[in-house]
């Protein structure tokens, strides 16, 4: 098995060869497989749960597949049109009061998708997303489907497949109803590009068969002190697909008032520090960054956790980590064969502080680096970022690590005009 590859990889080879899925799909077009066949190899609950593309095993990959739970004990393989891209936002961020007489809650401190729904209920911002200013908490958890019929997309027969469903698991992280509605809440703590949306619409054919009320699908991105809240329709309520983006809005409870001179302080006033002998980062979304020390706050992860839960394929889980891992956030170590990767102390440190503190403790630690403290002063002086050569004139005079080839060079200037555009947009 290769450094790249995961044990959902591995077994999804095994499963693949010893049921012939690929050939049976070109034949039958959707094949299903039992959990008790998959569980032959590793268990069926972590082989099939891929929230994003991304997730996907790599034969899914080369193969354009994805795979839906049609039962309690069966899935069906086929190449179904699964995912929703999520695309650009709004970047505007609402802010809104929290409620001083709950004490239960640390919005300053949320670690799960169950707290920031909480959060985001007590604080009002789920009653102002939705348009209903009666919401109750009434349903989530667990539950069963019961049995409907959908038409899917399915990329190689190049119209709709027809699949159903019988009393398959369905999750719910928040149901609200109000005077008029019931909104089902898929929430995530990591930032994605697209979701699964068997995630809002299984919930969705659920719960508008069984009561009167508009049913909405939201789905919701807790990450770095902001709420991201997107609300769906399915303009065809058999179709998996018809799916439509209807709104979306950004919410913090958080002071969030950075301005030009904070940022101008801690480039004059930031202590140099010599390169690390760490890979240059390779991640242009510095709110990816941020996402893994997020997550990394709850506990260490291996390398195929962070792959397997989160928006990542191995490669990009290897690039964020080692971002990290550049500023000195995270570390890693060996533990039972398996890479670990974890917050260091001073990791643990500054995912105490409050929003502004924060971001402004992230940009000290970037503009320690020779690099970023001079493409950043180029950017200010020019009233935009300085091109590409000059940024890459730059790196060859900062002393990187391990980066020999003019082409390294450019791909690693991404990343640094990447992190001082998300620097200068701190500037609200």
């Amino acid at each position: 098995m290769s450094s790249l590859t995961t044990k959902n990889d591995a077994a999804w080879e095994q499963l693949f060869d010893k049921y012939d899925i690929l050939s049976r799909v070109e034949r039958e077009i959707a094949v299903e497989i039992t959990a008790a066949q998959i569980n032959e190899f590793r268990e069926a609950r972590l082989m099939t749960k891929f929230d994003h593309s991304r997730n996907l095993p790599e034969l899914f990959h080369k193969n354009n597949l994805s795979i839906l739970p049609i039962s309690r004990g069966s899935y069906l393989i086929s190449h179904f049109e699964a995912y929703q891209d999520i695309g650009e936002t709004d970047s505007r961020v609402h802010r809104v009061s929290f409620p001083a007489d709950i004490e239960s809650i640390d919005y300053e401190n949320i670690t799960s998708e169950a707290m920031a729904i909480s959060c985001a209920y007590v604080s009002g911002i789920l009653a102002d997303f939705v348009e209903d200013e009666k919401l109750l908490p009434t349903v989530s958890g667990r539950m069963s489907s019961d049995v409907f019929a959908f038409a899917i997309n399915n990329s190689k027969l190049n119209r709709p497949f027809r699949v159903t469903v019988s009393n398959a698991q369905v999750e719910i992280d928040g149901g609200f109803e109000g005077a008029c509605t019931l909104s089902v809440i898929e929430a995530k703590n990591a930032i994605s590009d697209d979701f699964l949306i068997r995630q809002l619409y299984y919930p969705y054919r659920l719960w508008k068969n069984s009561i009167r009320k508009i049913v909405k699908p939201v789905f919701m991105i807790y990450s770095n002190g902001i709420f991201s809240l997107y609300e769906y329709v399915f303009e065809d309520p058999g179709n998996y697909n018809s799916i439509v983006l209807v709104k979306q809005k950004n919410y913090t409870v958080e002071d969030m008032d950075i301005t030009l001179d904070d940022i101008l302080g801690i480039l004059h006033q930031v202590k140099p520090v010599n390169e690390p002998e760490i890979p240059f980062p390779q991640a242009n979304s510095f709110k990816r960054v941020i996402n893994i020390c997020e997550l990394l706050a709850e506990g260490g992860r291996t390398r195929d956790e962070i792959t397997l839960n989160y928006d990542f394929d191995p490669r990009q889980t290897n690039y964020y980590t080692d971002a990290a891992r550049y500023l000195g956030l995270v570390d890693k170590k060996r533990e039972n064969g398996e890479v670990v990767y974890f917050l260091t102390p001073e990791g643990k440190k500054l995912s105490r502080l409050k929003y502004k503190a924060r971001q402004l403790k992230f940009a000290e630690l970037i503009l320690q680096h020779h690099v970023f403290r001079e493409t950043l002063k180029k950017a200010l002086a020019y009233g935009h970022m300085p091109h590409k050569n000059e940024i890459v004139r730059i790196m060859k005079a900062s002393n990187l690590f391990r980066i020999g080839s003019d082409e390294t060079f450019e791909r690693r200037a991404s990343t640094i005009s990447g992190w001082i555009n998300w620097i200068l947009g701190l500037l609200r």
